[in-house]
Order: C-alpha cells, then sequence, then structure tokens
C-alpha cells in the first residue's frame, strides 16, 4: 500500500486555527443541562481541583519569572479538565503515573502546593528533597508514581502498576498520562499490547493537546483520532472532550469501573489544548494567536463554573470563596518554599540508589 502523503501547506502560525474536535462546543455554546446529576460527579470538588492546579501553576510561572525557580516549567494550564475529573475517579490506594507535564496530575491526586512548590525551587521540604525538580516528582502514599521526563516512559511504569495489583490480588487501578506524541513510541503500543494480554486494570489517559513539543499531531499521526488505536488491540477506545471535566469523568469512571471488575484495560483520548507554551522558554513560533485565542475560550474552567451556576449549584458568593481560598494557599505555598533550607550537604548521596 503505497505511504500516505501529507498536503503541502502554510507554515503552522499562518494556518486557519483547526477545528475543535468531535464533541466539543463552539465557544459560547451553552453547558447541557442535568450533565452534572447525570455523571453523579463531584462537580464542586472537581471545580475546586482545577482553580488549585491553574493558580498554583500561576504561581509557579511567577516565581519562575523572579529567577525563583531554576531551569524551565511546563504549564498544565487548559488541561486542568483532565487531571482533576480522571482523579477523582481514584482512591487514594490507586495508582497515576504522569509526564514533563505533570503538576496538575500530582495535585488532583492529593498533592500539596507547599511541597510542589518546595521541589521546584530545589529545596529539602519538596517531595524528593530538591533532588528531582519538576521532571521527577513522586509520592507514594497518594498513589503518585511519579512525573517521568521520557516522551512514552511512563507507559512501561503504568503497566508495571497494573501488574502489581494483579499479582497482590487487589482491586487498586492504575492510570497513565502521556501525551500525543507518546502514542507514537513503541512503548505505548507494547504496553497496550501487553495490558491487553494479560487483562490488567490499566486506564491509558492520552492528553491529546494537538502538540508534541512543536510538531502538530496532523504532520505526525497515521491516525484523526488516538482512541481509535485501541482496536489493534482489543481493548475499549474513547475520544473524549478533554476540557469538559464532566466527559472526562464519567469516561474515567466507567473504566475504572471495568478495570475494578477484572475486565482489563482502556483507552482513552481527551482532546484539550494548553495554553501557554510547551515549556517556559517556548516562542510559539508554530500556532497562530488566532488558533491560541479560539481554544483558550474553550477554557475547561470557566465551562465547569457555567454548568454549575446553571444548575444551581454554584453562586457568585460560593465562587469567590473557593477562589479566595486557592489564592491563600498559593501564597502560603509560596513562602513555605521560599523560607525552606536547601537539602543537606550530607544528604547528597542518600535516595539515589535502592
Amino acid at each position: 500500500m503505497p505511504a500516505r502523503t501529507k498536503k503541502k501547506g502554510r507554515a503552522a502560525a499562518t494556518r486557519k486555527p483547526r477545528k475543535a474536535p468531535k464533541g466539543v462546543p463552539k465557544r459560547g455554546a451553552p453547558a447541557k443541562k442535568g450533565a452534572a446529576r447525570r455523571a453523579g460527579a463531584p462537580l464542586l470538588e472537581i471545580y475546586e481541583q482545577m482553580l488549585r492546579i491553574r493558580v498554583c501553576e500561576e504561581k509557579a510561572l511567577e516565581m519562575h519569572a523572579a529567577r525563583q525557580i531554576p531551569g524551565n516549567l511546563h504549564p498544565y494550564i487548559g488541561q486542568e479538565a483532565v487531571a482533576a475529573g480522571a482523579c477523582a475517579c481514584l482512591r487514594r490506594d490507586d495508582y497515576i503515573v504522569s509526564t514533563h507535564r505533570g503538576h496538575g496530575h500530582l495535585l488532583a491526586k492529593g498533592g500539596t502546593m507547599k511541597r510542589l512548590l518546595a521541589e521546584l525551587l530545589g529545596k529539602g521540604a519538596g517531595y524528593n528533597k530538591g533532588k528531582g525538580g519538576t521532571l521527577h516528582v513522586q509520592d507514594f502514599e497518594i498513589g503518585m508514581l511519579g512525573t517521568i521526563s521520557l516522551v512514552g516512559g511512563g507507559l512501561p511504569l503504568g503497566l508495571g502498576g497494573g501488574l502489581a495489583a494483579r499479582i497482590k490480588g487487589t482491586d487498586q487501578v492504575t492510570v497513565v498520562f502521556f501525551g500525543d506524541g507518546a502514542a507514537n513510541q513503541g512503548t505505548f503500543h507494547e504496553c497496550l499490547n501487553m495490558a491487553s494480554l494479560w487483562r490488567l486494570p490499566v486506564i491509558f489517559i492520552c492528553e491529546n493537546n494537538l502538540y508534541a513539543m512543536s510538531v502538530s499531531v496532523e504532520v505526525s499521526t497515521s491516525v484523526r483520532d488516538i482512541g481509535s488505536r485501541a482496536s489493534a488491540y482489543d481493548v475499549p477506545g474513547t475520544v473524549t472532550d478533554g476540557n469538559d471535566a464532566v466527559a472526562v469523568f464519567e469516561t474515567v469512571q466507567a473504566a475504572v469501573a471495568r478495570a475494578r471488575k477484572g475486565d482489563g484495560p482502556t483507552l482513552i483520548e481527551c482532546k484539550t489544548y494548553r495554553h501557554r507554551g510547551h515549556y517556559t522558554a517556548d516562542h510559539e513560533r508554530y500556532r497562530s494567536a488566532r488558533e491560541v485565542k479560539s481554544w483558550t475560550g474553550l477554557d475547561p474552567i470557566a465551562r465547569l463554573r457555567a454548568l454549575l451556576v446553571d444548575a444551581g449549584g454554584l453562586t457568585d458568593e460560593m465562587d469567590e470563596a473557593i477562589r479566595t481560598r486557592v489564592r491563600e494557599e498559593a501564597e502560603e505555598a509560596a513562602a513555605f518554599a521560599l523560607s525552606s533550607p536547601p537539602p543537606a550537604q550530607d544528604e547528597a548521596l542518600t535516595d539515589v540508589f535502592a
């Protein structure tokens, strides 16, 4: 069969904005009434969790701009519905595996802003005593197996989490978060195959934000929907609106229930969009301002707020109280991180080898 050829197009910066994926309402479309009731989702908790992620990321970017955080960061802003919606379906003893863009996953699984910001600043009070930084954050007590910097590197670790639950005879599940770029790595195909063969309790969640660093999914991926690849491994595959927290919750909830019953893995593709560049030094020459504006109009936090207000579950007073609480948490976390001491010199070689 001849290789598929790509149409020669204009530079990414001059392209027309890509259309919203199927299932994503047009900008300004009203939220569906009753969605919260159908899902049975703890929407206020999810909403607050999304705000926590957004505000913490904004505080981290502020501290990075002030040169208080070394290196670069990969902001999760714009994708909060995926982490918050998915982790709301999990127990504390369930596992998650994250990516280089992992702050939101950590917070949604029960992590604290204080220890996260301390880790980003390289302080001893951080999750990895300041030795891991943004790309290597773990908290085994809450089932956070780690942020993995290698593209596709977290998939085998998630497979191991599912295998461990099978060997122990528990009903724990593992959720593996990965991007569209990782879906083109060999680890994706190998892990889907093995998870299907052994019917492991693993939920594979692809956060398709349309770009693998600066490479558009349109020129790097052979299929329109990454979720359709599930059929090659005889597992359920779903494509959902990653900017809709209710849709994410409903989809992941069904996959978790299936996994706990011993029915094996599920592949879920959440179509979403990062509002910021790939990382803090990204000049974003590969996408147009028009495209970014189109997608930021589908902001997941604003959409969930509109749904809650429409359903009578959120008032302006309640919203302000939540936002004040979250902002205060971020300020306290920043102060804690700045005042924390660096790792002790005599611990330079501890926690390096098991």
